[in-house]
């Protein structure tokens, strides 16, 4: 019987001071360890690639798309329902992004692709006007639509045929901050034209914010909205 007992108690020891170095070094010293490498050595990503204006205030992730629309007129009204606020470059359609249109206001909806097949609401193989409503089809083609009409001005005019795919798609996860630099630069003319900038400025904002692919092969050149209307937010307001 006392055998047992020491045995037990023993076992309860050693369980238990396993615990506490187990604690002490996977609870304590390696998030530690790992947090002071990631600190001293990728400071901006382990803070969250945060996109921060000139006076130093954070306005977003790099990481997250941020949607640039106007203020809802009715507190009811749905995301789906607000107006993009044409003053900033607009990112890929989408319900998963918040909304933000360059202020201190971020509140994150959801994540997720629409799952629907490339044909879904096809008449005939075609994504035409006559496609059923709720369908992709007529997801983009009301986007494409949208997306010639919004960017037109009086001086440039937008043909249907400029409109790259990611002008009317959303991305899997929904959140992409990313859009093509066609459609970028599809936006140039009226982005200059609602700011009162040179066409030129604008241009080599987009430029300047242009990324290749990534080691020179991997994936496709991009621009990052967000990053992209913070500079221009810098440029409209000196």
């Amino acid at each position: 019987m006392n055998n047992s007992v020491g045995n037990t108690a023993r076992l309860l020891g050693a369980g238990l001071r396993a615990l506490l170095v187990l604690t002490v070094i996977c609870g304590v010293i390696y998030p530690l360890a790992v947090t002071g490498i990631a600190q001293a050595l990728f400071n901006d990503k382990a803070d969250g690639s945060e996109i921060k204006d000139k006076s130093g205030q954070v306005v977003g992730s790099s990481l997250i798309g941020q949607s640039y629309n106007l203020p809802k007129q009715n507190p009811d009204d749905t995301e789906e329902a607000a107006k993009p606020d044409l003053k900033w470059f607009q990112p890929r359609p989408s319900n998963g992004l918040g909304s933000n249109s360059v202020n201190t206001r971020y509140s994150l909806i959801l994540s997720g692709a629409t799952n629907r097949s490339a044909d879904n609401g096809a008449v005939n193989g075609l994504c035409t006007a006559g496609a059923e409503q709720g369908t992709l089809c007529a997801q983009v083609v009301a986007a494409k639509d949208a997306v010639v009409t919004d960017n037109s001005t009086a001086a440039h005019t937008v043909e249907p045929e400029d409109v790259p795919a990611d002008a009317v798609t959303s991305s899997g996860s929904g959140l992409d901050p990313h859009i093509s630099p066609e459609y970028a630069k599809l936006q140039v003319h009226r982005v200059a034209e609602r700011n009162g900038l040179d066409v030129e400025q604008v241009e080599k904002l987009v430029a300047d914010h242009t990324t290749g692919r990534t080691l020179g092969f991997m994936g496709e050149p991009r621009v990052n909205v967000p990053e992209l209307n913070t500079a221009l937010r810098a440029l409209t307001r000196g």
